[in-house]
């Protein structure tokens, strides 16, 4: 992030005053950037950072202290991790356990714990999305940013050794006190808020999922054409060439999705749009992953080979919402998609 406030790029990305909206072409080409090194774990974090977190805080900063961490990290200073993940099941935010509560007269605590929180091995601040008041409603919800190193807050990392580089961590808030100048947004529109959010998110994942692909089938046709079998390339073998370009085409109907829907996910926040998207990218690195990773034959096993990366590829179809649920938004809106294709 230091890199990219001090190249001018943040302020490209969100102008001169962020409000909580960014420029989606700045995003794809920062992202692309970001692939080069090769891990998905720093892209999954800067992923977050710029698509979510930033814009989040910037939407609702009106207190000296979210102003002074907002400014900190658009100057490249430190991260704000997003914490909405729950102990309950992902797909279920409106069944989320965390919430704050009013103990004594004037005192609101915060308990509950959040899982698999990108950054929060290194963050010092944390959106933490919990309830305000009991049951599933919508308006049940507020954000909250919240010192890491505030009394009854405690950070363990995830048991995993995939993501190397997104510091992924659990939170458990243990009778939080929470300030009144931690407040963001007001209380109430905490999941109108992440619901435009998360959608940019998707938006995100989708420009990752067009360079991890790309550079996943350019690696799988430089090798297929340095092995041979009777004299011939493999990457001249029929079936072979079949599937590669059966690969070729997913990307470019993806690359072609995401190019119309950019302005509509970036600027509008149009949630049918980012389900769409999201399902189509989840798909695409499924295809890609599986064909690719088998071309690679016993080399892709090794330490950081690609059976690697297509287990950590399996997040475009978990995080920022499963597949399933991104497919039950589109079939609500089955006739007006439908509609779009007539024009």
């Amino acid at each position: 992030m230091a890199e990219l406030s001090s190249s001018g790029a943040v302020r490209q990305l969100y102008g001169e005053t962020p409000r909580g909206n960014l420029d989606p072409l700045v995003l794809r080409r920062l992202i692309g950037r970001a692939c080069q090194d090769g891990r998905l774990g720093p892209v999954l974090a800067l992923s977050v950072q710029l698509a979510t977190a930033l814009p989040l805080l910037a939407e609702s900063a009106v207190t000296p202290c979210a102003r002074e961490v907002l400014d900190a990290c658009l100057a490249g200073e430190e991260v704000v991790a997003v914490a909405a993940t729950d102990e309950t099941a992902g797909s279920d935010l409106v069944g989320a356990k965390s919430a704050v509560a009013l103990e004594g007269t004037e005192k609101l605590v915060l308990r509950g714990r959040k899982r698999w929180v990108t950054s929060a091995l290194f963050a010092r601040h944390a959106l933490v999305l919990a309830k305000h008041r009991p049951g599933r409603h919508f308006t049940n919800f507020t954000w909250f940013l919240v010192p890491l190193a505030a009394a009854g807050v405690s950070v363990s990392p995830v048991d995993t050794t995939l993501f190397e580089g997104a510091g992924l961590g659990h939170l458990t808030f243990d009778g939080v006190e929470i300030a009144p100048e931690w407040v963001l947004g007001g209380f109430g529109r905490g999941l109108a808020m992440f619901s435009r959010h998360i959608t940019v998110e998707r938006l995100a994942s989708a420009t990752w999922a067009i360079h991890l692909c790309h550079t996943v089938i350019s690696r799988t046709v430089r090798r297929l054409d340095d092995r041979q079998v009777d004299d011939l390339p493999l990457s001249r073998n029929p079936a072979v060439r079949q599937r590669l370009a059966g690969c070729l085409v997913q990307l470019h109907g993806l690359n072609a999705l995401w190019e119309r829907l950019r302005e509509r996910i970036a600027v509008e926040h149009d949630a049918v749009a980012g389900a769409l998207l999201k399902a189509a990218s989840a798909a695409t690195v499924d295809q890609v992953m599986t064909a690719c990773s088998q071309f690679h034959g016993a080399d892709g096993f090794r330490s950081g080979g690609v059976q690697q990366m297509r287990a950590e590829a399996a997040v475009f179809g978990i995080g920022g919402g499963a597949t399933e649920l991104m497919l039950d938004v589109v079939a609500d809106h089955l006739p007006a998609l439908l509609k779009e294709l007539e024009s």
